[in-house]
């Protein structure tokens, strides 16, 4: 089974983080970690909602994990981002080809480390500026190894995108047939 590791940091876009996550665990093939960056495993979104993680940032082994998955929202992608051990594990996991995905403002963090320059991407319109990628725009953009959303609105079809890429196509149709995604 593989492992991804959803990163959750005070200030968050609950829903956007929970959508993935439940598409992620609805598969039963994926172990689904939430991954609290501070010490406290309660977690305050922006708009209060407040969400217990599974565990801490020094509570998990990265390297039993397959992908990354990080959440937008003000001020959780800045949170996320002064992360420092988070950070140094994401550019760690591209170098390996592990997936890493990352929806809204958060996408800007994979940006700022240079993951972009050679990629498409999207992110929540207003931080288009800070985008350093080859290709910018659309709702959910997949380039290799980096899944990016442009914000709450698509977090279902980038949970989807994601079920695609660890699990397979059959999988995610299923989870989508499964929730009467995409059904009149």
């Amino acid at each position: 089974m593989k492992t991804v590791y959803a990163f959750l940091a005070n200030g968050l876009e609950e829903v956007e983080a929970l959508m993935v996550i439940d598409l992620l665990r609805r598969t039963h093939k994926l172990d689904v970690v939430m991954v609290s960056i501070t010490d406290d495993l309660l977690v305050e979104g922006s708009h209060g909602i407040k969400i217990y993680a599974d565990q801490t940032i020094d509570q998990i082994d990265f390297d039993k994990g397959d992908a990354i998955f990080l959440p937008g929202g003000i001020p959780g992608t800045p949170n996320l981002e002064a992360c420092d051990k988070l950070t140094e594990q994401i550019v760690k996991y591209d170098k390996e080809g592990k997936l890493v995905a990352a929806i809204c403002a958060a996408p800007s963090i994979l940006s700022n480390l240079g993951l972009l320059k050679d990629k498409s991407a999207t992110s929540y319109p207003s931080f288009e500026d800070k985008m350093d990628c080859k290709k910018y725009g659309g709702k959910v953009v997949r380039d290799g190894n980096i899944i990016t959303g442009c914000g709450l609105g698509v977090a279902l079809e980038e949970g989807l995108e994601i079920i695609k890429y660890l699990v397979d196509d059959a999988m995610a149709k299923q989870i989508a047939d499964a929730i009467c995604f995409g059904t009149n």
